[in-house]
């Protein structure tokens, strides 16, 4: 197992690393809404926040060699369920083509970090 923290990756607000690879697969941690640059620092609505976020994750994928095109799961957070989930799959489908879509979960939540809107976590899978 390799456990991976990327420099000049998103700032952890707990103690965990970006990723964790095993066997092939690539667990991605849940990544928030701020920037690396302006920690804890979120922009309004839920469209920004979920630009964020990809980009976060991206700037993770990119930094083990890999690209949105190995995502095989997401898992999507949304605080505001009802209110966001429209808007957010807007912004999220303009990261993936629509023949490449990943394997999904997307839930209501009490709560997250910073008083985010969302939060998406990932499973990649390096190429054999």
């Amino acid at each position: 197992m390799q456990f991976h923290m990327i420099a000049g990756g998103p700032q952890p607000v707990a103690p965990f690393s970006h990723a964790v690879e095993s066997d092939g697969f690539v667990f991605i941690t849940g990544q928030m809404p701020d920037t690396p640059a302006a920690p804890g620092v979120l922009p309004a609505g839920i469209e920004a926040q979920t630009n964020n976020v990809m980009a976060n994750l991206q700037t993770v994928l990119n930094g083990l060699g890999l690209g949105l095109e190995h995502v095989v799961m997401a898992r999507v957070y949304l605080t505001h369920f009802k209110e966001d989930y429209a808007a957010m799959n807007a912004a999220y489908r303009r990261f993936f083509p629509q023949d490449r879509l990943p394997a999904r979960t997307c839930v209501g939540v009490t709560g997250l970090a910073y008083d985010a809107r969302i939060e998406i976590d990932l499973v990649a899978r390096r190429p054999a």
